[in-house]
């Protein structure tokens, strides 16, 4: 499988999902420690992937949704953006909601 079709697998089988730099539990950047911990704060059970454990997906993410950088934040299949703007979706009380519509969508459809 081409590694855009496994990226395109993975935004669309996950209501939610992170690319980020290590792990929820032990993330590698700050970016993405931040990000995760506003992802965690929701309460809404989200996927990640460790970009530093593939590289293939680390080296090609950036084509997927032409956005250079990591965290990646994906909710109900659509780019969200990285961390500044999952921040500020956090902080003004609008991410959690998207999350938790995105895992009622997915849970509908399963």
């Amino acid at each position: 499988m081409d590694v855009l079709e496994r990226i395109g697998d993975q935004v669309k089988s996950n209501a939610v999902v992170i690319y980020m730099k290590g792990t929820p539990q032990f993330p590698q950047c700050g970016f993405s420690m931040r990000a995760s911990a506003a992802l965690q704060e929701c309460g809404v059970p989200f996927a990640y992937v460790n970009v530093l454990q593939d590289p293939e997906i680390f080296e090609n993410l950036p084509r997927y949704a032409d956005w250079p950088t990591f965290p990646q934040i994906y909710i109900d299949g659509e780019l969200v953006g990285g961390c500044d703007i999952t921040l500020e979706l956090h902080a003004s009380g609008e991410l959690k909601p998207m999350m938790e519509a995105a895992a009622a969508k997915t849970e509908a459809n399963a």
